[in-house]
């Protein structure tokens, strides 16, 4: 669509145009920028900085939950003082006397060498909105604004494209995909009335069209993801509703009204398929039970509220009890689907939601979401993250993984071009990852390796690995309160290196 100047718009005085162009800007068709913006860049948000967090999190409900005691255990942290402080070096004495590590010893090693270092992968001429990991993590998938999908062989830590899909019907950009959990095909959406399912293997150019017959014309599946067996599709669209596609009756199966706004993100609880997670626009999270959803009357098992503003995404830890959303507030929350929100709480979230007057696409964090650091009442989130900024996109977040990690943090892209990585425990940010120039909307941490991808708006497809030369995060202690990674130095290189320059000066 055509550029326009809106100086000389009366909105007040003409609510039919102010609804039009609130239309297309939710569609994606026009966007507000600023008078003094320069038309050669396409950024429409100030890419501010996060919020400086000068007091510590407050973490009494999350010291009094089973996930932190589950969490601990899973990193080997135990709560036995004679392995509070035990180094690698002692734990790989205590090895070579014994057995081998257990899971938990080896989450606890390997949390030492969180990723820190940044290599580019790739670089696209478009802004990337997708970028994740199969399953098994052989793969590696991204989706651009220019319209491909773009598949990458990640045998030995190397990406290597074997796979370039030009994706059909796309409207503004390709804004979400998945793999099948058997790894053999993707799928993806935009602003289309169909999802798009493309083979893995074989000819990139065989796709099916699935349609979801919704009832608007101007259509979008925000988030998409598979069931457990790969047979359904959930996806949450920008009508409030919920979709449900059967891929073995090649229909959709179920069409749920969820939200009063745009749902902005869906979610499986666990492997069994039957929990199903929504949040969006309207700050609450819900929690479905497919056993006794009804088209005609639906209504959640239960609702998550205590956000201040929209939720852009939900990751669930997969154990069917906890989950996190990320949200517009500028905060991630930690929650527990066994306490639910009561009335009180639902409500205190729609009205924060509905006194907020700012477009986080386009405009500056209010001051008053960036100071708030009281609760709303009525929310019963176990622990509140804050230190990233959410802006521009529908920015995601995730648990690391278990395998390397025991679920012991929680990471997120950030609109300042930065990767944050939280500690599950304290609530602090453990590293900070500097390396993109815009906002870096999707982040994937490799199942089985310390790997994070990140995927930005400035194109860049970096990968970050652990280098003992940029820093070294150690955890000596579970009460440890520093936000910094400090450098580590080696006294011996210190000593030579004084031992040099007295030769040097003698000379």
């Amino acid at each position: 669509m055509g550029g326009f100047n809106s100086r000389n718009m009366d909105f007040e005085q003409d609510p039919t145009l102010a609804a039009v162009l609130q239309y297309l800007i939710r569609s994606g068709q026009v966007h507000i920028i600023a008078s003094d913006h320069d038309d050669s860049d396409e950024e429409y948000a100030a890419n501010v900085q996060p919020p400086k967090i000068l007091s510590l999190p407050n973490t009494s409900r999350l010291d009094k939950s089973e996930i932190s005691l589950a969490t601990k255990q899973a990193c080997g942290l135990r709560e036995d003082s004679s392995n509070k402080n035990l180094s690698i070096a002692s734990m790989i004495q205590k090895r070579s006397l014994g057995s081998g590590f257990s899971i938990g010893e080896k989450c606890r090693i390997s949390s030492n060498f969180l990723p820190n270092k940044s290599r580019q992968v790739a670089k696209y001429n478009s802004k990337v909105f997708c970028g994740s990991y199969s399953k098994d993590g052989r793969f590696f998938l991204t989706a651009s604004q220019d319209k491909l999908l773009r598949l990458y062989h990640t045998d030995d830590g190397k990406f290597v494209e074997f796979k370039k899909i030009s994706a059909r019907d796309v409207g503004w950009s390709i804004i979400d995909t998945a793999f099948s959990p058997d790894g053999n095909y993707i799928v993806y959406s935009s602003w289309s009335e169909c999802l798009y399912l493309c083979p893995v293997y074989g000819d990139s150019n065989t796709q099916e069209s699935l349609s979801l017959c919704p009832g608007e014309r101007r259509f979008c599946i925000f988030s998409l993801v598979f069931s457990s067996d790969g047979r359904e599709i959930l996806g949450g669209a920008n009508d409030g509703f919920l979709y449900v596609y059967d891929r073995e009756c090649h229909q959709r199966a179920f069409k749920i009204e969820g939200h009063d706004d745009d749902v902005n993100t869906v979610a499986f609880a666990d492997n069994t398929s039957q929990i199903l997670y929504s949040a969006g626009d309207d700050g609450l999270c819900k929690v479905w039970d497919r056993r006794t959803l009804s088209e005609t009357d639906p209504h959640p098992v239960g609702v998550l509220a205590g956000h201040m503003d929209g939720i852009t995404y939900i990751d669930p830890r997969g154990d069917g009890r906890y989950l996190v959303t990320n949200s517009k507030d500028q905060t991630i929350k930690l929650w527990d689907v066994r306490a639910f929100s009561d009335q009180n709480g639902e409500q205190n979230t729609r009205k924060a939601v509905a006194n907020q007057n700012w477009d986080y696409r386009w405009q500056r964090v209010p001051r008053k979401l960036f100071k708030a650091r009281t609760m709303l009442e009525g929310d019963t989130s176990i622990m509140t993250y804050r230190g990233h900024s959410v802006l521009q996109t529908l920015i995601r977040c995730h648990f690391s993984p278990s395998a390397t990690t025991g679920q012991r943090y929680i990471y997120t892209g950030c609109a300042s071009g930065r990767v944050i990585i939280y500690d599950v425990l304290t609530g602090q940010i453990v590293n900070t990852l500097l390396g993109h120039k815009k906002c870096v909307r999707d982040v994937s941490w490799h199942p089985f390796h310390q790997e994070i991808v990140s995927t930005s708006w400035d194109g860049a497809i970096i990968s970050w690995r652990y280098s003992g030369q940029t820093g070294f995060y150690h955890f000596e202690s579970e009460d440890e309160n520093d936000t910094e990674t400090a450098p580590r130095t080696l006294r011996r290189s210190q000593r030579i290196a004084a031992q040099r320059a007295k030769h040097a000066t003698t000379c």
